[in-house]
């Protein structure tokens, strides 16, 4: 044997004499490293469906613990309302192999020391056979899963391709689905990558028409970090390549082309912010485009432990309530009054009271669309304020509420042409002028009386209406007026009384 051949040797006995050595020492501690995960995978469960009407639990059922694997079982329970009307169990099975270097990721050249890799798949039970069925027999849902010896884990879940009849009338097939997953420790920061190809359902509506739904090129994409509070914080974002709904008698074509959501959340101190925005890039009608649309909302200012107290409120007894209500009302009974103690009234009114302190912000910073000649926009600013009392008469706490409400409204009558000249098309029209004098007449008609009843004005091809109230001052297209003036103005168009003074 030759010098290089022996340290080679050497090597491997040394891998080898580590590698027993290592998986006997994590199989006396396995039960303990399961227990530990699971502890935080129910915590997680129990944040994430927080104001849902359900919960769920995973408990460990049996444990088989040998020297290089082990062999686990789990049971996960959900029941309540969001989970339909029965409970729902599924069992698993976990196929565990010791660290600190496990086969699978030796064959496959990982060589990083991991304290076990876990490798979990959706067991058959009557409940599920159907959902077998569909994946040719094979476990339609199945996972890796490597915990690090400092506690973080990688892996991925993965939802098989499926193909199957949901009822009578409705059919799915699915490409499936397959998500990355990465967390440190107690699950601080987590990161998250997945992919879809294609997902299409088909089923009858109401009226017996059919209704076809295809959807394809999902992603989806979190970076979160877990909040000083317990929530997590940072970005999640889904992308739609193409969507396509099939409807109605006519079986209209209903179209959307990329498509995006995208959240992010932040803290602050003691103040969470956040901001949704949604952007389609091509909206199209029976393959015709019609235009793009964008909407952003965002919220500042919140105040995490009154708003986590209310929440609290709101699961202990207005929720409960609410399930009382609607059971009374299903029985024909008279509904039940909702009855507080004088605590829970003034930790309410507390907490309502730090909320407002803390000058929370609501906006709908854009909603839009656009078409070839025009756009149409709107945007919405709200600010709220602690009043002087939260017992107040109605009228005097929504003006001592809002600090501040902004409104812009603009309507681009191209944009109008655009949308009827579309229509007419696909309504089988195919007078080129007359479907222009059509679309032209109908948005002046709308022009016109948006104009005459004074809730807007006409700049240059845009119906415009603003809105701006501080300081108990109205200003409405340019107009001053005081609350109670604006109230009457308001009520002569909608009421049939009233008049600006």
């Amino acid at each position: 044997m030759n010098k290089s051949a022996g340290v080679l040797l050497g090597i491997v006995v040394a891998i080898g004499a580590i590698s027993v050595g290592g998986a006997w020492y994590t199989g006396t501690k396995i039960e303990s490293v399961l227990n530990t995960s699971l502890v935080d995978v129910n915590q997680q469960l129990q944040a994430a469906l927080v104001g849902h009407k359900g919960t769920a639990t995973v408990e460990l059922v049996s444990l088989e613990r040998h020297v290089f694997s082990s062999t686990a079982h789990y049971r996960l329970k959900a029941e309540g309302e969001m989970f339909g009307e029965a409970p729902v169990e599924l069992l698993f099975v976990d196929r565990l192999e010791h660290g600190p270097l496990p086969f699978s990721r030796l064959v496959s050249l990982k060589w990083l020391p991991v304290l076990v890799t876990s490798h979990y798949e959706l067991e058959k039970t009557p409940a599920t056979e159907k959902w077998f069925a569909a994946a040719q027999a094979a476990s339609p849902l199945k996972g890796v899963v490597n915990i690090g010896y400092d506690n973080s884990t990688k892996g991925s879940l993965e939802l098989l391709p499926l193909e199957t009849a949901l009822d009578d009338k409705s059919s799915m097939k699915f490409s499936g689905l397959k998500i990355d997953v990465a967390a440190s420790a107690q699950a601080q920061k987590v990161k998250a990558d997945g992919y879809m190809d294609s997902l299409k359902l088909t089923t009858v509506a109401e009226d017996q028409t059919p209704v076809q739904v295809e959807l394809s090129g999902l992603t989806l994409a979190s970076n979160l970090s877990k909040s000083t509070y317990g929530y997590y914080t940072g970005e999640n974002t889904v992308v739609l390549s193409n969507s396509k709904t099939t409807f109605g008698p006519k079986q209209s074509v209903l179209g959307f082309k990329n498509f995006e959501m995208k959240n992010q959340t932040s803290e602050s101190g003691t103040n969470a912010s956040g901001r949704a925005d949604y952007k389609i890039g091509e909206v199209s009608l029976n393959g015709k485009a019609v235009g793009s649309a964008q909407m952003a909302l965002s919220l500042k200012n919140l105040d995490i432990p009154s708003a986590m107290a209310l929440m609290q409120i709101y699961q202990t007894r207005l929720q409960p309530y609410e399930q009382a209500v609607a059971e009374a009302t299903a029985a024909g009974q008279p509904a039940p009054e909702l009855q507080l103690t004088e605590a829970e009234e003034a930790q309410l009114k507390t907490q309502l009271e730090q909320l407002l302190a803390a000058g929370p912000q609501v906006a709908l910073e854009n909603l839009s669309f656009n078409t070839t000649n025009g756009e149409s926009r709107a945007n919405l600013v709200l600010d709220l304020t602690k009043p002087q009392a939260i017992d107040l008469p109605a009228d005097q706490l929504v003006r001592q509420l809002i600090a501040l409400l902004d409104f812009n409204l603009q309507v681009s009558k191209p944009m109008i042409i655009d949308v009827l000249t579309v229509q007419s098309q696909i309504d089988g029209q195919t007078d080129a002028k007359l479907i222009a004098d059509q679309a032209s007449a109908t948005a002046d008609m709308f022009s016109s009386m948006a104009v005459g009843s004074q809730l807007a004005k006409l700049e240059g091809n845009n119906i415009v209406s603003k809105l701006h109230y501080a300081n108990n001052q109205v200003e409405f297209n340019g107009q001053k007026m005081t609350v109670e003036e604006f109230v009457g103005f308001l009520m002569s168009k909608f009421g049939g009384t009233g008049e600006v003074q």
